[in-house]
């Protein structure tokens, strides 16, 4: 096995009185794709800046190979000191490396390196700090949340750049899609200890929680013998009582263990105050438009949003996906056209910049109004300090200015914000910024489990694909299109056909006929799709075969989620993940091609 070119051995820190770090370890090999995961404040931000020698530990061991080179991109970058974004990336180039990649990196990017970096955005800082990582071609790359703040195609470029790269990686991120696409390994940070799996993301939840379940089986049998060794004392021969000294002593160890044993951090308990139910019509935009200037930001977008719907926003920074979304939610008028809101709406909204919150107030005082210790969730009093254990903050927290939060605190915040006040129409304009993995999941739960209406514009693909069930996407130049399903489902439609439609795979989901381009209706010379007999057939079958698939996968992933298959038999490993791997691929393309067939039928049927 060849040496690490990055090691951290017995890696402990104490912040505060409070451990962080008590023994953690990381181990880097040349070319190594290494993901970093755990819960938000667990130290995965201070244990990187330790591999990078940017923080000290109290004790424990760094290596770096001699000769290999280092890059870290940290969660929020300094580019001070430095007059443009160019003289900020090739300040960190060496004698030997090649000058012009900084001017291809910040192009590739979107920017032209003649920004000041004072005056940057925090998606800018975060291109232009990346461009600087990048250029020299390291040997080692960590990366502390590089997606944070970029849009969709710079996360997409950023992911195949790093696939093309020959560094070893260290990588911290919150998307889910991002890590499965990069890592090969999996490094968990929990209760400042490091567990490695020598797999990528994809297998990684399933394996953390077997070691979980694990573990409360062991705290359950050490409670147990604890009470039976207390019994024994309690009742047994009490001539014995100074031959019993060792086993006495032996329950005080037990009971030491079992009090210092630390269980892993709660999970969130999120839930949305409900208002009355809305109409069935919540908005509908007729062919509406916005332009700033010469720019045209909205173009002759129609669609209609009904109660029950979940539609995701997506597109490049810029587009207007916010602009779009006030217009649709009547903070903000268009230009022409006009927008009808439904009955009864009651909008609960998250705004991406936190803006809600001022940093002096405390966190007590941010969910009353600074009205006593009570907050009002569906119309109900609570005591403030257990609504905020529900978003997992610490009863200490709560008279700590807002000021003194980490962002994913911030984020946890906004959202207990956001779901105490009654709404049916939920308005989240990135919501998934800065959270951890768990509570993007129970997120994902609430909004499942959520009977009103959401509006959301998000850059992370995986929680788009589990949240939504239309995608309106800019396509350039004004133009806005909806697509059935979430950002996968988009995507096919968008190879199937044109966006407008084309053999009806891509048609936007409800749009208004006046809206959508001509070449959408049968023609002359485009004679009106049929189904034919194969069609029908499939589409009467394909339930039963996808109920099948989704069966196998289900029984794949039991079979997977055992903690010891991979160090027991790792064949078996291997034969059991290509399985899944082909289900998961064969369920995909049946629920695809049902998707288009149902499609298809709705088109013929009504005559479109």
């Amino acid at each position: 096995m060849a040496p690490p070119i990055l090691l951290l051995q017995d890696i402990r820190l104490t912040f505060g009185g409070t451990p962080l770090l008590t023994g953690a370890e990381l181990s880097v090999g040349a070319g190594e794709r290494i993901c970093l995961v755990g819960r938000n404040g667990c130290g995965k931000s201070t244990l990187l800046k330790i591999a990078a020698g940017a923080v000290e530990a109290d004790s424990g061991r760094r290596f770096v190979q001699p000769g290999r080179t280092l890059r870290y991109l940290p969660q929020e970058p300094d580019l001070g000191g430095q007059p443009t974004t160019l003289a900020y990336v090739t300040s960190g180039l060496g004698p030997a490396d090649d000058p012009h990649a900084a001017r291809r990196l910040l192009e590739a990017l979107g920017l032209t390196g003649g920004e000041d970096p004072a005056r940057l955005s925090g998606g800018e800082a975060r291109r232009a700090a990346l461009a600087r990582a990048l250029a020299p071609r390291p040997d080692i790359l960590l990366l502390d949340e590089p997606t944070n703040h970029l849009d969709l195609p710079a996360i997409e470029w950023l992911e195949q750049e790093l696939k093309a790269s020959g560094a070893a990686l260290v990588l911290i991120s919150h998307d889910r899609r991002f890590l499965e696409a990069l890592s090969d390994v999996t490094i968990w940070l929990d209760r400042g200890t490091t567990r490695r799996l020598d797999a990528g993301f994809s297998r990684f939840e399933a394996w953390r929680d077997g070691l979980l379940e694990e573990e409360e089986r062991d705290l359950h049998r050490l409670g147990r013998k604890i009470a039976m060794e207390e019994d024994w004392l309690r009742y047994g021969v009490t001539a014995r009582r100074r031959r019993n000294q060792g086993r006495l002593r032996a329950l005080q160890d037990l009971r030491k263990a079992h009090r210092e044993h630390r269980r892993a951090t709660g999970t969130a308990r999120m839930a949305a105050a409900e208002a009355a139910v809305s109409g069935k019509l919540v908005i509908e935009a007729d062919a509406i438009c916005k332009s700033y200037g010469d720019r045209r930001i909205v173009d002759g977008f129609s669609t209609r949003i009904q109660r029950g719907d979940r539609v995701g926003i997506v597109g490049p920074n810029g587009a207007g996906k916010t602009t779009l979304l006030s217009m649709l939610t009547g903070d903000l008028a268009p230009d022409s056209g006009t927008v009808r809101l439904g009955t009864n709406l009651e909008i609960g909204s998250l705004d991406q910049r936190r803006a809600r919150l001022d940093p002096d107030m405390s966190l007590r005082d941010t969910l009353t109004g600074g009205r006593g210790d009570q907050v009002i969730v569906d119309g109900k009093p609570r005591h403030v300090v257990s609504y905020m254990k529900d978003f997992l903050f610490a009863p200490e927290q709560a008279g700590s200015p807002v000021k003194a939060l980490s962002g994913g605190e911030r984020g946890r915040l906004m959202l207990a914000l956001a779901f105490a006040r009654p709404s049916n129409l939920l308005v989240l304009d990135e919501p998934t910024n800065d959270l951890d993995l768990e509570t993007l999941d129970l997120l994902q739960e609430l909004l499942a489990d959520y009977a009103g209406t959401v509006l959301l514009v998000s850059h992370d693909r995986d929680f788009l694909d589990r949240t939504v069930t239309s995608v309106i996407a800019a396509e350039g130049d004004g133009r806005w299109v909806e697509y059935a399903g979430g950002y996968s489902d988009m995507l096919a439609q968008r190879r199937g056909g044109s966006a407008e439609g084309d053999e009806g795979t891509g048609r936007p989901r409800r749009q208004r006929p006046d809206a959508a381009p001509a070449a959408t209706a049968p023609t002359p010379h485009q004679p009106k799709r049929r189904m034919s007999y194969k069609d029908k057939f499939a589409l009467e079958t394909l339930p039963a075969r996808i109920a099948e698939l989704e069966a196998a996968v289900a029984t794949l992933r039991r079979r997977l989620e055992d903690p010891q298959i991979y160090t027991r038999d790792r064949d078996a490993f291997a034969r059991l993940t290509a399985e899944l791997q082909a289900a998961e691929a064969e369920l995909a393309g049946a629920e695809q091609r049902w998707l288009e067939l149902e499609l298809l039928r709705e088109e013929v049927e009504t005559g479109s």
